[in-house]
């Protein structure tokens, strides 16, 4: 697929992808990364640390897995129009060809943008912790070597956060579980949860390669701007 795109260096050295936006191979791209991601998938399961990390460097250093992390996040997403930092809200196709051009793992990170939304029925507010486009397309890069690896580690019966998992599937699940005979249920809230996860525990939890940590450590500890002031992020993890 990687063929498909010319490249053209300018007297500048920069690489341009001369190919439009549009014209890209899509279902060829999701293709060549679900099959990487199933190999992903496979060697976890499988106890293959080696080739899992070996994988998902591969997976992310792919052409196509760059293409799809920055459509993720300038067209599929909701949030796709909210800006970070530096003020950008969208980009142009040209500019979205040139983000997937240069995307790759940095040991740094901009700092979020602090936005308060309403949490419904309360006068309290919710932080979140919106990146910029540039950081919002590493994670969505990041997030396809790394799923396939957890999603063959998670519990059968949770449904948080995973993909092709709703609620409903939940509760179809509570209601199977509960038609033989009657079952205790525990409802659990942690207070701030997202605001108070030991960040050094994360990472060791994550147990991954050295440059993967490294930018997942940048982002933790990239701080929030809020107004005009930023603040540091020692604990916790940016919602957003």
């Amino acid at each position: 697929v990687m063929n498909q795109v010319t490249v053209q260096t300018s007297k500048t050295g920069a690489n341009a992808p001369t190919v439009e936006w549009k014209t890209l191979p899509w279902r060829q791209l999701e293709a060549k990364v679900f099959k990487l991601q199933t190999r992903i998938y496979r060697a976890e399961q499988n106890g293959d640390v080696k080739t899992v990390h070996k994988l998902q460097k591969t997976l992310m250093r792919s052409w196509a897995a760059r293409c799809l992390a920055v459509r993720k996040v300038t067209q599929d997403n909701r949030g796709k129009q909210t800006a970070g930092i530096d003020g950008v809200k969208s980009l142009t196709p040209a500019q979205r060809l040139q983000l997937a051009q240069n995307l790759s793992l940095s040991d740094k990170s901009a700092p979020v943008r602090r936005v308060l939304i309403p949490k419904p029925g309360k006068t309290e507010k919710r932080p979140l912790g919106i990146p910029t486009m540039t950081e919002r397309a590493r994670q969505a890069l990041v997030k396809l070597a790394l799923e396939p690896q957890w999603e063959a580690k998670f519990e059968p019966h949770s449904y948080g956060f995973r993909p092709g998992r709703s609620a409903q599937d939940a509760l179809r699940a509570i209601q199977q579980a509960t038609q033989q005979k009657a079952k205790y249920v525990l409802d659990a809230d942690i207070a701030k949860c997202f605001d108070q996860i030991d960040q050094s525990k994360l990472l060791d939890k994550l147990d991954t390669f050295p440059s993967l940590r490294r930018q997942i450590k940048a982002w933790l500890s990239a701080g929030v701007i809020e107004g005009a002031n930023w603040f540091p992020t020692e604990r916790g993890t940016p919602q957003g």
